[in-house]
């Protein structure tokens, strides 16, 4: 089997998204994120995603940055850890 049979078509970042990466746990569901249009955000885990998703430092995850508070996002997807590599492989996603 070559590599592309094992491609999985992601969940790629809508027009007001972004990829970001969890780069530290600030508890009370907040979460800060490096995003790739290179600004440092807070983001919330909002309630849908409560102790259904687990997210963890160096997740990737999608983010949507709030309109009228730019230093701040909610995440709107996590994705798993071999999502991640693909999108590295892929170049999406710079560290």
């Amino acid at each position: 089997m070559s590599d592309n049979d094992s491609r999985k078509d992601l969940r790629m970042p809508d027009d007001d998204e972004v990829f970001a990466i969890v780069t530290d746990m600030l508890g009370a569901n907040r979460v800060k994120v490096r995003c790739m249009d290179g600004v440092e955000r807070t983001a919330r885990i909002p309630g849908k995603m409560q102790k259904r998703i687990w997210i963890r430092e160096d997740d990737v995850v999608l983010v949507e940055p709030w309109d009228w508070q730019d230093e701040k996002a909610d995440i709107t997807w996590r994705y798993e850890k071999q999502d991640a590599d693909q999108l590295r492989e892929e170049g999406h996603i710079q560290e």
